[in-house]
């Protein structure tokens, strides 16, 4: 039976975390800095006999092709409303504070149309909301795709976590059933699989960290990867929500390390005529440990959704983009196995980077918490 602390402890943590995200996905907020306006540049095929335009004409207004790297890239990119299909949205708060004018916009994203300003923004084509004179500075409080599904996962966890509190002291001593069965082994498995091995003594001190940061990943992946709303959000793909999550590693890391982990760093164990080589090297791996988290859990599962709708965009390539059913058909034969394979890989990977995070900060905290017992040597 896991202590139900854990439990009570972790309800506080998801707070923490689910405000800091929010924050500072508030404060990043992906902004363009440059006004979106239509072009009107040619892009040459050549391999074509015809001159295309950006958006995948011909000179006689048919569609020549589908691009697919807009495609990828717009799927992966936060936005101010939920794409459903075709021109069917799901609308998004927004909240937009223009320091510029001292204006407020405040509302759902439906009030903005794409080439339409509003107080001096629009929505641009990738559904952010942006202004259109690119100088203008202003912060930007809108609950994006990414903002409501952390939020989400926090009231999600909040659920499940009491759920399972109240499961754990009713059945106190029994054997636990319904979703306390499925969530304590997954419990149990965190802290002694990834905590406790790292951690020792100071497991049950550190365990609603690791315990918030695992469900929290894990549930986001798992969440981005079901196409249609509320899921579908590249959360972790957003190396703003990555950063803060890096960042918590390092205030726990380095605000609980020991004298032994400073004197490493500020006294290596090496001549002294080394120290001024070593002390930065050390001290910049203080940043590169948090920087490599941050990178891997932003690369691994931006790159997975890339890869995903690579694959789909097959069926339209091969269609001419709907000009072509055989063509779409063909596309659609090579496409489907390999897409239900790489969401299969997916939801392994899902699990997989929120195991490798919650297991590498787990590492680094141990490392600070070491204590060296020094010996006197005879020489």
């Amino acid at each position: 039976m896991v202590n139900l602390s854990i439990y009570k402890n972790i309800k506080t943590i998801i707070f923490i975390v689910a405000t800091l995200l929010l924050s500072n996905n508030v404060i990043y907020a992906q902004h363009d800095s440059e006004p979106h306006t239509t072009t009107t540049s040619e892009v040459h095929n050549t391999d074509a006999t015809s001159t295309t335009t950006e958006a995948g004409h011909n000179e006689e207004g048919h569609s020549t092709g589908f691009n697919v790297k807009d495609v990828a890239m717009h799927h992966i990119a936060d936005a101010n409303q939920w794409h459903i299909m075709g021109d069917i949205h799901i609308p998004l708060p927004v909240m937009i504070y223009n320091r510029t004018t001292s204006e407020w916009i405040v509302g759902l994203s439906s009030m903005f149309h794409h080439g339409e300003a509003l107080k001096g923004f629009e929505m641009n084509h990738s559904d952010r909301i942006v202004p259109i004179n690119g100088t203008d500075s202003y912060i930007d409080f809108s609950i994006t795709k990414n903002v409501f599904t952390m939020l989400l996962v926090a009231f999600l966890l909040l659920v499940i976590f009491i759920t399972v509190a109240k499961a754990c002291e009713k059945n106190k001593g029994k054997a636990p059933k319904g979703l306390q069965n499925i969530i304590e082994p997954l419990v149990l498995f965190v802290r002694d699989e990834i905590v406790q091995p790292n951690l020792g003594k100071n497991t049950d001190k550190f365990l609603p960290y690791f315990l918030t940061a695992f469900f929290f990943i894990w549930l986001n992946n798992i969440l981005g990867l079901i196409p249609l709303a509320p899921g579908g959000a590249n959360v972790m793909g957003n190396i703003a929500v990555t950063l803060v999550l890096s960042v918590f590693t390092l205030i726990v890391v380095n605000f609980n390390a020991k004298k032994d982990y400073w004197k490493h760093i500020f006294m290596p164990p090496a001549p002294v005529w080394l120290w001024p080589i070593l002390i930065p090297i050390e001290l910049i791996g203080v940043i590169s440990k948090p920087f490599a988290l941050m990178i891997r859990l932003f690369a691994n599962m931006s790159a997975g959704h890339i890869i995903v709708i690579s694959l789909t965009s097959l069926i339209f390539v091969f269609g001419k983009a709907g000009m072509s059913i055989a063509g779409s058909a063909t596309g659609a034969a090579i496409a489907v196995p390999f897409v239900l394979f790489i969401s299969v890989i997916e939801i392994l990977v899902a699990a997989l980077q929120a195991f490798i995070f919650t297991m590498l900060s787990a590492v680094f905290l141990g490392l600070a918490l070491e204590e060296h017992h020094h010996e006197e040597h005879a020489h």
